[in-house]
């Protein structure tokens, strides 16, 4: 169960902020089209970066902890849902913020 540790990580952060949809009526994800344009730029820019790093031998993940699914250049699938649920999580509860504080 080790090789899901990435994973549940990832989730637990995702189960920290998805409640915040439903409960908040954040709208996040129903404005899906622009959640898409969101994470895209920002999820091409950090794998771009840890391919890099990863090439240049500064970055390395333990492939006991991560799924064993591995991308050409060696990022793991795991590190690519990295980049897009912490935005989604960070979305998420900055939108929350905004419906909770109204606009002051």
């Amino acid at each position: 169960m080790r090789h899901l540790t990435y994973l549940a990580v990832l989730a637990g952060c995702l189960a920290g902020a998805l409640w915040l949809e439903p409960a908040l009526r954040v709208g996040v994800l129903k404005q899906w089209r622009r959640l898409v344009l969101t994470l895209v730029p920002v999820a091409a820019v950090f794998v771009v970066w840890d391919l890099l790093a990863i090439a240049a031998g500064h970055w390395t993940f333990d492939p006991a902890q991560t799924t064993g699914v591995v991308f050409p250049g060696g990022l793991p699938l795991d590190e690519l849902l990295f980049f897009l649920v912490v935005p989604i999580c960070a979305i998420l509860g900055f939108e929350a913020v905004r419906k909770v504080l109204g606009d002051r």
